[in-house]
């Protein structure tokens, strides 16, 4: 390798503390598999500052909109860098949670009824999906901007919340039952994580505070056969979103079967996060889960 591989992170979104800890995590990783790395802030400046230091590959590992909806991977394509995860249709479709439903909806992949709120009146929503809902904003990670509501009131409230963080907000149908994780590594599904909680859903919060008392749970105490199910849907809902390389995908075990929420094309790297912890259940260290995702870098 002639020259070194440019970690991107930080950005201009509302989750770049977490991509700035993602990042470093990442970047200190290949520093101990014997990497060159040059470590990128990432911003508008980005083609320059990829110039500059020479970039061979980039490894991705911004959060949200810019760094994980297509705008950052069309850059790479255009300039020939070859980059970690998903690109550019797969990523602006991951990062759109409704336009993904609709997606799965025409595949007739499970996953909750939504209500447009930008598009129908919040009148519809009871009839349409009863109480509670969750409301969240089409263009977001982390659980940033995402609230339960019981009544319209509440649902109201919660859309202007959300609306802080994407023009486009919507009503989802509440499941409950267990939440339930899968981490995808180069086209494999790692082990299943069952996710509990202390407060009503698995939040910012929850996500990355100290003390939250989150369990992370595998085996997961739903039995073989679910998890092996939760494990091919996670493949469908994934490629059916044309993602590759690497990734999560998040449901919901209820009642009404296994349900997909959402696939996140750029999953988080900290001591917290998701997919390292279903790494180390398969025998995958941190460090050679990074290398592995590299590898697995697009021309």
């Amino acid at each position: 390798m002639s020259g070194p591989v440019a970690v991107l992170y930080g950005g201009p979104s509302a989750e770049r503390a977490i991509s700035l800890a993602s990042g470093e995590a990442v970047a200190a990783a290949l520093e101990r598999k014997g990497y060159p790395v040059a470590r990128i802030d990432a911003g508008r400046d980005l083609p320059e500052r990829l110039r500059e230091v020479g970039a061979e590959r980039a490894w991705i590992a911004l959060h949200g909109p810019f760094g994980e909806d297509g705008v950052v991977q069309g850059c790479l394509e255009t300039m020939g860098v070859p980059y970690t995860g998903s690109g550019v249709l797969g990523s602006a479709l991951a990062m759109d949670k409704l336009r993904s439903k609709r997606v799965w909806q025409a595949a007739e992949l499970p996953t909750p009824p939504v209500v447009d709120l930008g598009r129908e009146p919040l009148e519809t929503v009871p009839a349409r999906l009863g109480w509670p809902v969750m409301v969240k904003p089409a263009c977001s990670g982390s659980s940033l901007g995402m609230a339960r509501a019981e009544g319209t009131e509440e649902l109201e409230a919660a859309r202007e919340a959300a609306a802080a963080y994407d023009d486009t907000v919507f009503a989802e149908a509440w499941v409950d039952g267990a939440e339930v994780t899968v981490g995808i590594l180069d086209g494999a599904p790692l082990p299943v994580l069952r996710l509990e909680v202390e407060r009503g859903f698995y939040d910012y919060a929850a996500k990355y505070e100290h003390g939250a008392g989150t369990q992370y749970l595998h085996p997961t105490g739903l039995g073989a056969e679910v998890e092996e199910h939760c494990q091919r849907l996670a493949l469908d809902a994934f490629d059916t979103l044309g993602c590759h390389g690497w990734g999560r995908v998040d449901m919901l075990v209820g009642d009404c079967g296994v349900q997909v929420i959402e696939v996140n094309t750029v999953p988080g790297m900290t001591e917290h996060s998701l997919v390292p912890k279903a790494a180390a259940h398969a025998g995958i260290g941190f460090d050679d889960l990074v290398e592995r995702i590299l590898a697995a870098a697009a021309p």
